[in-house]
């Protein structure tokens, strides 16, 4: 490609609505524009990434075996009342009417869709397994569009559903699609980990796994083990169930009595007023659980797990309960909320919450708290559970060595078990070998094409701009002859780019009339991993060759550029 003829507008300046470096440099270096809050443009050169990321996600998803089809963004409203997530998706869903004023909305996803078509075009065991998938653009009313193409409105995703006898020809599957994600992360240039995740809106009934590339913008906190391989997001991190010393509860505890703490509503100004540590309160939080009020109590060291309680009492929708509604249901004041006593609503305890020996927590009335509280001698929960996010220094709940550290990851892929969640509320049955109906079970796999660009750009940049992995580079090799005037250079330069374009090598031409320093700057900028520049050595057939990622800048023959250029791209 000829870079004169590009449209390729470059920017010096940092636009001021990107937060994060990928943004900004999606930005500078030419590869999106912004149409409205959240929508993107994809100019020449970002568009030339998204495709090579769909090239090696294609690649894989076929290797695997996967069948590629295409599903209309367009779903009829009547798919998502089948399931019920007509209700329960929230205002993500970008709902609309046509002129006849049925309902349909643009899909998020395609599980209603694709168990659908499964639904109409499989019906014996002899047809299954079968792996499905799709490059599609997505659409998330988001509530909050930010970082870029990291979180937008409108997005380009890979998803997969596959379709089973069994839970165990479900397994096979998705070990191989586990595989198969860690081979394109790979390809990528991604450095990323797998781990144990919440299945979110999407739901399921089995295992889940999110693909993270680790970066210090992502908005996901991973909790690893210091020791061994477990790692989770801290949606489904746990901890081993080890108690802090001291704080088993004893059959001689005194009785809990009453303490007079005015004005004192949080942890922190009850540690400052009495003394004690955090880990020894019973922090009481009021939620409605689809509409139903569920009493959380955790230490006061500890917050709760909203994903962990909301998959607990099964609930569709979670949220804290406000001051008013507290009152009306408990009559007792937000800050003075505690479990003894509490009548007609559900109580669920965390496991660490019930081994403490000696507890203070709230009174269920105004400037009042009660101590020596104890967990099941004072008032009994209706389950105890683990229901908190750990923290950094838990031990690991799977080796019990190491202790767990925390990251942050962009979730760029996930994989789930769905077992028989759409099947079921869809219809999508197969005949068994005795003739007798059963649910299909599925498992559902999705990469954010889109976001991965913002990932890589996030692992691979310093300050002159983009550094792209060989594997998704808009172009592999830069020419730049230094003075397009010069009629020797400029003939090296069409030359070399001629013979790499014979052979399959994306090469960008830099023939625009412009100063040196404009050129490598716009260079270093767009990141291309190869830059040859053709300057006053020329007549005696030497160029400069830069390797982008390590910034080496070597004088080589034309002849060893161009096997050097052979050598990297052939061997990607």
């Amino acid at each position: 490609m000829r870079q004169n003829k590009m449209i390729l507008p470059t920017l010096r300046e940092v636009p001021k609505e990107a937060e994060i470096t990928s943004h900004r440099l999606m930005l500078r270096a030419g590869l999106i524009r912004q149409l409205a809050s959240g929508i993107y443009t994809y100019l020449p050169l970002g568009y030339r990434v998204l495709k090579k990321v769909e090239r090696i996600v294609r690649e894989e998803m076929e290797r695997a075996g996967a069948q590629e089809l295409l599903f209309s963004a367009l779903q009829p409203a009547e798919l998502w009342h089948q399931t019920g997530r007509w209700d329960d998706y929230g205002p993500e869903l970008v709902r609309l009417k046509d002129r006849h004023d049925r309902d349909f909305v643009l899909g998020p996803t395609h599980e209603e869709v694709i168990t659908t078509l499964v639904k109409q075009e499989i019906s014996s065991y002899k047809k299954l397994p079968v792996n499905l998938f799709q490059i599609q653009t997505k659409y998330r009313d988001e509530r909050r569009p930010r970082f870029g193409v990291m979180r937008a409105r409108e997005f380009v995703m890979k998803d997969a559903y596959s379709f089973h006898t069994s839970w165990d020809d479900l397994d096979v599957t998705y070990k191989t699609m586990y595989t198969a994600y860690s081979n394109i992360f790979s390809r990528l240039g991604l450095f990323f980990r797998p781990v144990e995740a919440n299945s979110g809106a999407i739901g399921g009934e089995g295992e889940n796994h999110e693909f993270m590339a680790m970066a210090a913008v992502g908005e996901d906190t991973i909790a690893v083990c210091s020791h061994c391989d477990y790692a989770a997001n801290l949606e489904k991190a746990e901890a081993a169930d080890v108690p802090a010393a001291g704080l088993e509860p004893t059959a001689d505890a005194p009785a809990f009595a009453k303490l007079h703490t005015p004005g004192t509503k949080t942890i922190e100004q009850l540690v400052a007023a009495l003394g004690l540590e955090a880990s020894v309160f019973l922090k009481t939080l009021v939620y409605l659980a689809d509409g139903e009020p569920v009493v959380a109590v955790v230490r006061g060291d500890h917050d709760v797990n909203e994903a962990k309680l909301k998959d607990l009492v099964a609930a569709t929708t979670l949220e804290l309960a406000n001051d008013t509604t507290i009152l009306r249901t408990l009559g007792a004041p937000v800050g003075f909320i505690g479990p003894v006593g509490l009548k007609g609503v559900k109580i669920i305890v965390d496991k660490s919450a019930a081994k403490v020996a000696s507890g203070v927590t709230g009174a269920n009335e105004a400037d009042y708290h009660l101590q020596n509280v104890v967990v099941g001698r004072d008032f009994t929960p209706d389950t105890v559970a683990d229901i908190r996010n750990v923290v950094e220094g838990d031990k690991c709940p799977n080796c019990g060595d190491g202790t767990l550290e925390f990251h942050r990851g962009i979730e760029c892929g996930h994989i789930f078990k769905l077992g028989t969640k759409y099947s079921s509320k869809i219809g999508a049955t197969y005949l068994d070998e005795n003739q007798k109906s059963q649910d299909i079970i599925m498992g559902c796999y999705g990469i954010g094409i889109s976001r991965c660009l913002a990932a890589i750009i996030e692992q691979n940049n310093d300050e002159g701009g983009i550094i792209w992995p060989v594997s998704v580079a808009p172009y592999h090799v830069h020419v730049i002859p230094v003075n397009v005037k010069d009629e020797e250079q400029t003939a090296i330069a069409e030359n070399l780019y001629r013979r790499l374009q014979a052979q399959g090598v994306d090469v960008l031409i830099d023939d625009r009339d412009e100063r040196p320093g404009v050129k490598f700057k716009d260079s270093d900028l767009i990141g291309i991993p190869l830059r040859v520049t053709v300057g006053k050595r020329a007549g005696e057939g030497i160029v400069e060759f830069k390797v982008r990622k390590t910034g080496e800048t070597t004088e080589v023959s034309i002849e060893q550029a161009y096997e050097e250029i052979m050598g990297m791209v052939l061997g990607q």
